[in-house]
């Protein structure tokens, strides 16, 4: 691709290749927005998931042609993330097909054991996001949220106002 050694080509387009594709994803970043490689929904995930692998795979290119397939795929997941998030803003429904509703795991000093086996989250695992927000007693918590990206929230202190419990859904909720 670059020169006519073996060897000395390897590094040569191991270090040019993934010295352009990095700058290229940093240009469709800049260009799509920070949202760009977010995990705000399970589609930003596995944008983030597919450009890594793009990315790997650019370096690795042999070819200038496979290298340019590589390159526009990048560029179309890129166009498939905007059209997406465009959509979902537009469109409750289109939002509600491409995102799960957080749920509900505590509620008032009160562990939702049902939830936690719904949403196959361990006991212990919430126990330690509990402690990781300083919660020093069950009945300071308010509400913990399994949110759609697969973090968990905790919400303590004396109240918690309607708004932030706004979309989340009780395990019996389909």
């Amino acid at each position: 691709m670059f020169v006519n050694d073996p060897l000395v080509d390897l590094f040569v387009r191991a270090m040019s290749l993934t010295a352009i594709a990095m700058f290229w994803v940093v240009l469709l970043v800049r260009v799509n927005g920070l949202r760009s490689l977010s995990k705000m929904t399970n589609f930003d995930f596995i944008m983030t998931i597919a450009i890594g692998s793009l990315l790997a795979g650019a370096s690795q290119s042999t070819d200038w042609s496979s290298f340019m397939q590589t390159i526009l795929s990048m560029a179309m997941l890129f166009i498939v993330q905007y059209t997406t998030a465009t959509i979902r803003k537009k469109s409750t429904t289109f939002e509600s097909i491409m995102q799960n509703k957080p749920a509900l795991l505590m509620q008032d000093g009160v562990i939702l054991h049902d939830a936690l086996k719904a949403t196959r989250v361990a006991e212990s695992d919430l126990i330690a996001k509990l402690r990781e927000a300083n919660v020093l007693d069950f009945a300071q918590v308010r509400a913990v949220v399994l949110e759609t990206t697969g973090d968990i929230s905790v919400i303590h202190g004396d109240s918690c106002s309607d708004e932030l419990l706004q979309g989340v859904r009780m395990v019996n909720e389909k």
